[in-house]
């Protein structure tokens, strides 16, 4: 019998996490804390990065900038604790948070998108039946 692929456990187990976390906080800790080897917590984190960076780059670009700068501060915070468990963990518990923050943001973002297609719609609409060109008159003289 083989072993698994560490990087598909590592992405299956930050999937599990991402879940987790949405769905019952102190169940996704335990998953870290059920995580004993460094090598293990590096790999999660890899699938947990990985995460981040494909919800960032759906954002807008200003986020997405942000979510860079984000991202590489997390890196040093990985760097920092690279051979202790607990700092992998606490690395891990900011790069999941970071993931709730990726998506929150992207909710937001295709809320204000969807507001100003249906600004857009109604404008094109008075243009079409002349209630737009009469209240711009009024609004511009």
């Amino acid at each position: 019998m083989t072993s698994p692929d560490p990087m598909a456990e590592g992405a299956r187990r930050a999937d599990e996490f991402l879940s987790l976390l949405g769905t019952d906080e102190p169940a996704a800790l335990a998953l870290l804390d059920g995580v004993a080897e460094v090598r293990e917590l590096v790999f999660l984190g890899a699938g947990l990065t990985a995460v981040a960076r494909a919800e960032a780059r759906s954002l807008p670009p200003a986020q997405r900038a942000q979510a860079n700068t984000r991202q590489l501060r997390l890196g040093q915070l990985r760097d920092a604790h690279r051979s202790d468990p607990e700092g992998l963990r606490s690395w891990l518990r900011q790069a999941g948070e970071e993931i709730v923050l990726l998506r929150s943001l992207r909710e937001i973002a295709d809320r204000v998108v969807a507001a100003d297609q249906a600004w857009a719609g109604a404008r094109a609409a008075a243009e079409a039946n002349g209630t737009a060109a009469a209240s711009d008159a009024a609004t511009t003289a």
